[in-house]
């Protein structure tokens, strides 16, 4: 079966930095997407970034352009999002999510597409 597994949160004061892990299992190709969404209490899902594993084609929200980078290490089967100029704003539980197709997203990130789902980290910006 396929899994994601999300690690690398936590705190960090406005302006700092965070790298995000998935770790994914189960495919036998490199045809599938990666995404990574966030949501809080009172707030919708927000597709932040994803990543086409076997293309290496990427897309970012509007919010985190310029701020976050999206990558991939096929090696080791797992999705980075390296988080840079974190501000408040950014707080939330992220999850990391993965489908079984190819993905050429623009500034939005659909989360129903996602099939697979890790169980979140939280990631904290104080200011």
């Amino acid at each position: 079966q396929v899994q994601a597994v999300e690690s690398g949160g936590g705190s960090v004061q406005s302006g700092g930095s965070l790298r995000l892990s998935c770790q994914v299992s189960g495919y036998t190709s490199t045809t599938y997407c990666v995404g990574w969404f966030r949501q809080g209490t009172k707030k919708e899902r927000e597709g932040v970034a994803a990543i086409d594993v076997g293309r290496e084609i990427t897309a970012y929200a509007k919010s985190v352009k310029g701020r976050f980078t999206i990558s991939r290490d096929n090696a080791k089967n797992t999705v980075y999002l390296q988080m840079n100029s974190l501000n408040p704003n950014d707080t939330d539980m992220y999850y990391c999510a993965t489908h079984s197709s190819p993905c050429s997203y623009s500034s939005y990130i659909p989360p129903h597409h996602f099939d697979y789902w890790g169980q979140g980290t939280q990631v904290t910006v104080s200011s």
